[in-house]
């Protein structure tokens, strides 16, 4: 691994945390390949991976249901459970990976020097293209707003990311999503979202041009959800170029 600054890891050092949760349903394999690409160029010598890795703390579960995945179950627990409605009342014995995760966001929310500023949980759809987020419905308008900032410039980043598909909602069945629930518990500084990525394919120009989905391609969305911190938090001036490179190259 590349050497890490410990700036922003100090003991009593404010920190910025991005808290990334996947594979909560066990049976939507692309979340785990969108999941590695960010962990992937995160600890990667990339210029830009630098740069968030001194301004921003990531904590990334990349599996919240290994028995399912295990076993081969589609979206249940070992015990059954559709953990991705049980985030209200995680039992330890139950559902011990939300129950312990949930902590964690609790005790880190509940500590002044951390903001908890993004939650990103990472599934796959059957039905629809592309990627794409759903997000929560505020009264604040302003709040509501903001949230919409990081998928639009995720769009911009991301030929395969769809802002048209992505939506804000509160439906009452998703009530007990980690998006809905900790949308809820954290303050109006914290954004949270479900980013979803097709099964197959994404279209690129008209309708008729789908482009099955690969490995390959679910993460690099996984890099390009990485890079839009650098975009969304203004860190762009702060990246080291080789010499020769404009300020518009990649």
């Amino acid at each position: 691994l590349p050497p890490f600054s410990a700036a922003n890891l100090r003991p009593g050092a404010e920190q910025k945390v991005v808290f990334i949760t996947a594979r909560v349903h066990p049976g939507e394999t692309p979340s785990s390949f969108v999941c590695q690409g960010i962990i992937d160029f995160l600890v990667s010598h990339h210029p830009i991976a630098k740069v968030l890795r001194d301004h921003l703390v990531f904590k990334i579960a990349p599996m919240l249901n290994p028995d399912g995945v295990y076993l081969g179950n589609y979206r249940c627990s070992l015990m059954g459970f559709d953990l991705n409605r049980h985030w209200a009342n995680p039992s330890p014995w139950a559902h011990p990976t939300l129950h312990g995760v949930k902590q964690l966001i609790i005790d880190m929310y509940n500590n002044p020097k951390i903001n908890l500023e993004f939650y990103i949980d990472i599934h796959a759809h059957s039905t629809m293209m592309n990627g794409f987020m759903y997000g929560n419905i505020f009264e604040d308008e302003e709040r509501f707003q903001r949230q919409a900032v990081f998928p639009k410039l995720l769009c911009q980043n991301a030929e395969d990311f769809s802002y048209s598909s992505t939506s804000f909602n509160r439906d009452a069945v998703k009530a007990g999503t980690g998006r809905r629930f900790l949308g809820g518990l954290l303050n109006d500084t914290s954004y949270c979202y479900t980013l979803e990525v097709s099964f197959y394919s994404y279209i690129l120009g008209g309708p008729a041009s789908a482009v099955p989905y690969t490995e390959e391609a679910y993460m690099k969305l996984g890099r390009n959800v990485a890079r839009t911190f650098l975009d969304y938090y203004r860190l762009n001036s702060l990246v080291e170029r080789p010499l020769g490179t404009t300020s518009k190259a990649r």
